[in-house]
């Protein structure tokens, strides 16, 4: 027997409240006007020192000094210039020895650090890898000035087995591309190797769990689970990493003041391109560079989107 419950039009009315779901906004319980306060800045500063430089170096690309519109000229121009193909051929071997070993390296360590159970380890190593980063670019090239030279570097003996006697030996242009890559990996790995940690740690326990009750060895969760599950994260860091590459100025620049140009002062394209700008007074041929630069980049960074699925749903 069905005992009956007495019930008010108030009751039900408080039951209908607690029961509705709370009023949510466009933005997802955000309000609409707090989104646009908070992306104010960001635009502006894009606008300012993004978008506008870049329109400002299209229109110097295709004039000439006096804002006459020339075509292709300024194009010609620079890629007939003999210091040109040496600086992309310095350029492109420092990217591919550099991404190669920054994608290679930064997965393999993050995915050992994020094994490492023992949490003093763990953090001490996330700590370590990542204080590098802390440097400023000059100052990390500074620091690498005395490392490089063997009277005065604490891997002395290491440059001394490897045959080099003194720093000119050391830095000369064919030993550049790898330098630079030591360098840049470095100053930049450790950051990366904290964000490919935090991604980790966003993969499901369940599916680890399970992967090891089915029997799968140390490697063939690396191989088959972590790597296939960081590959947006790993398309990301070649993205990024990409376009930091093709901008190579500070490295050669300052080894180029440091070695009375035994490096030369056009090593790459944006050493290039300031040579033109500031020695040269030729705002539309750097501009020209600058351009070409960003097609290249772009180019390749569509390649890491695309085979990474950067974009893809889920």
């Amino acid at each position: 027997m069905t005992a009956a419950i007495a019930t008010t039009p108030e009751l039900v009315d408080a039951t209908a409240r607690r029961r509705a779901p709370a009023p949510r906004t466009r933005f997802g319980g955000a309000r609409p006007g707090m989104s646009y306060v908070f992306l104010a800045p960001y635009l502006a500063l894009t606008l300012a020192f993004g978008v506008l430089p870049a329109l400002y170096a299209l229109v110097l690309a295709f004039t000439d000094g006096g804002g006459g519109f020339v075509g292709v000229d300024n194009f010609v121009k620079v890629i007939s210039d003999f210091r040109f193909g040496p600086a992309v051929v310095h350029v492109a071997i420092y990217l591919v020895i550099w991404l190669i070993s920054l994608v290679i390296l930064v997965t393999v360590l993050a995915i050992v650090v994020h094994a490492i159970k023992v949490r003093w380890l763990n953090t001490t190593l996330r700590f370590v890898f990542y204080l590098p980063g802390a440097l400023a670019g000059a100052s990390s090239v500074l620091l690498w000035l005395f490392v490089l030279d063997p009277t005065s570097s604490p891997v002395s003996g290491l440059l001394q087995l490897l045959g080099f006697d003194s720093f000119v030996q050391v830095i000369v242009p064919a030993n550049l591309p790898p330098i630079f890559a030591i360098i840049a990996f470095w100053t930049g790995a450790g950051g990366w190797i904290v964000i490919m940690y935090g991604a980790l740690n966003n993969i499901s326990s369940e599916v680890m769990e399970a992967a090891r009750i089915d029997g799968a060895s140390t490697f063939q969760i690396a191989t088959q689970i972590q790597i296939p599950l960081l590959r947006k994260w790993i398309s990301y860091m070649g993205v990024m990493s990409l376009a930091a590459g093709t901008q190579l100025f500070v490295e050669p620049q300052l080894l180029s003041q440091a070695s009375n140009a035994i490096v030369p002062n056009d090593y790459s394209l944006n050493q290039l391109a300031y040579q033109y700008a500031f020695q040269q007074n030729d705002f539309n041929g750097s501009a020209a560079i600058s351009l070409l630069l960003l097609v290249v980049a772009l180019a390749l960074s569509t390649v890491f989107v695309t085979r990474g699925g950067l974009f893809d749903t889920e």
